[in-house]
């Protein structure tokens, strides 16, 4: 009888509760913090993914405030 292959199943993408699928990648992330010689926590990436899709919720309406439709890079500037 012939033996049976494991089959490894690939990991979903990761969805965070408050933001949805996963806008960084996870290993350039990973390795820019490394640089700093810390480490990396299994939840740190979607703390950082809830914080990314927060300043695209305020540079959204800072855009739509000005009357534009076009967000630009000085919409995610705190004041």
């Amino acid at each position: 009888m012939a033996k049976k292959k494991k089959t490894t199943k690939k990991k979903a993408t990761k969805k965070t509760k408050t933001s949805g699928e996963m806008l960084l990648v996870g290993s350039k992330v990973k390795a820019a913090l490394k640089a700093h010689g810390v480490n990396v926590a299994g939840d740190a990436l979607d703390g950082l993914n809830d914080w990314v899709y927060w300043l695209i919720e305020q540079g959204v309406k800072r855009a739509d405030h000005n009357g534009r439709k076009t967000v630009r890079s000085h919409d995610f500037m705190s004041n």
